[in-house]
């Protein structure tokens, strides 16, 4: 299972947020670059970082922050979300050097085109679906839609085969120290063609061990790993053993 170090950037910073919440903030380090490589040196070859700024003004606002997290990288993998809404956008993250884009609001705003992305950039474009009982959060989560989670996930299906992965996110369980929405994550991934990452409450290696028994792609991991309730290495020996 792909294990992805979280950086949230906010203002510059490296933060961790409470179920989405930008008022409640923690500040873990004002400089995100060195996080970046404290993952990377403990063995990380994943990095996944999300713009909140970006989220909620629809463009990337952290591109300084950004630019020197993938200087730290040294080729590794990184993967960015936040602010991703348009071809420019995309084009200019990948010129320098990410991975992978994670797209959430612009997709569900338009699935087709969002297809389209991902036939024009096969393999380098995420969906990211960030869910509050159920249904699809958007504009960095601070408005809740109409649709589920499942049938978004269905609509990008129908456009195309060439979504990289699904961050499925469950807003309530991020930041808590609670473990992750299991259920929730298993009817996603019984109906998914795409490979699922599972975002938002991953606490303690039983819940690793637990997502590793689902089968589920890979896990996102934040504030535990800040806080020291789990070593990366120990994360990534029982990932990389199973």
């Amino acid at each position: 299972m792909e294990i992805w170090p979280a950086i949230d950037l906010l203002g510059g910073k490296c933060v961790r947020l409470q179920q989405g919440d930008y008022s409640r903030d923690t500040v873990f380090s004002s400089n995100p670059a060195e996080v970046a490589r404290r993952w990377f040196d403990a063995g990380s070859e994943l990095l996944h970082c999300v713009d909140l700024d970006g989220a909620k003004s629809g463009s990337i606002v952290n591109e300084h922050s950004i630019r020197e997290i993938v200087g730290a990288s040294l080729g590794k993998k990184v993967q960015l979300g936040g602010g991703v809404r348009n071809e420019a956008t995309i084009e200019r993250l990948l010129h320098f050097g990410l991975s992978r884009l994670v797209v959430g609001t612009a997709a569900l705003k338009d699935p087709a085109w969002f297809g389209s992305m991902c036939e024009r950039y096969p393999g380098q474009l995420v969906l990211g679906l960030d869910a509050l009982n159920g249904m699809v959060a958007t504009e960095g989560w601070l408005e809740t839609s109409q649709t589920p989670a499942s049938e978004l996930v269905d609509r990008i299906a129908q456009h195309t085969g060439l979504c990289a992965a699904v961050v499925y996110t469950d807003i309530a369980k991020d930041g808590m120290m609670a473990g992750p929405n299991l259920q929730s994550l298993a009817e996603i991934q019984s109906m998914s063609p795409f490979p699922v990452i599972c975002s938002g409450g991953v606490t303690t290696l039983q819940d690793v061990r637990e997502l590793i028994a689902q089968k589920t792609a890979g896990a996102i991991i934040g504030r535990s790993l800040y806080d020291g309730q789990m070593q990366l290495s120990e994360v990534l020996r029982i990932a990389n053993a199973d």
